[in-house]
């Protein structure tokens, strides 16, 4: 219950970062679910809404709020989106909902990235949660044994297919001391569309909901 309750307050911190007239990026997750609740009464203050997912999509048309393609708008002036890790310097791991390849385009489109977590989320280093790969389907087990070479194990997320009709690997145990590295290398693995890592394009503010209120990293 505590950590739905420090979901919203990451939620509703994000909320003064909409002004009047912006085009907004709407990520993934739970987190987000409450975001796309709390943004209904915040509609006209919006001239056009992307979504990162189909499931976020549904989630805004149940509220109301129409969606548009990224390449009708140009660039967004805020994304807003969870993530599975954060660390201080704002690097990320997400995918956990197996939406990191959208995700990655739209934040890399916004000139603004806020990221809302929960005090879970926050780590001294990424890697304790697997970090997604999203793969196209012949290179899945090319891609497994480079993840194997790299010191991770990876695992087939079986019977799920992205919105962009590809697999996800999750690999485990990967030790992330460098992820500016990391992400650069595992991007240039033949067959692989997005890795979760996002550091070369972090967020710009990190929101982080606890008991005791908000922290703000920027």
């Amino acid at each position: 219950m505590n950590q739905d309750a420090n979901k919203r307050r990451a939620a509703e911190a994000a909320l003064p970062y909409i002004k009047d007239g912006i085009a907004l990026g709407v990520g993934t997750g739970s987190t987000v679910d409450i975001l796309i609740e709390l943004l209904q009464p915040l509609k006209p203050k919006l001239s056009a809404v992307v979504s990162s997912s189909e499931r976020s999509t549904r989630r805004l048309g149940e509220f109301g709020i129409p969606t548009v393609d990224l390449a009708s708008t140009g660039d967004l002036d805020l994304y807003i989106d969870g993530a599975d890790e954060a660390t201080k310097h704002r690097h990320l791991v997400k995918g956990g909902g197996g939406a990191l390849t959208r995700e990655k385009v739209v934040a890399a489109a916004s000139r603004r990235f806020v990221c809302i977590v929960d005090e879970t989320k926050l780590v001294p280093t990424l890697g304790k949660f697997p970090v997604p790969i999203e793969v196209i389907p012949m290179a899945q087990s090319y891609v497994s044994r480079q993840m194997i070479k790299a010191g991770g194990q990876p695992i087939w997320r079986e019977g799920f297919v992205t919105d962009n009709g590809n697999h996800i690997i999750d690999v485990h145990n990967l030790k992330i001391a460098n992820p500016l590295e990391l992400e650069t290398r595992f991007n240039q693995i033949a067959g692989v569309v997005t890795v979760g890592i996002f550091a070369n394009r972090p967020a710009d503010v990190l929101l982080i909901g606890g008991a005791s209120g908000v922290k703000t990293i920027q």
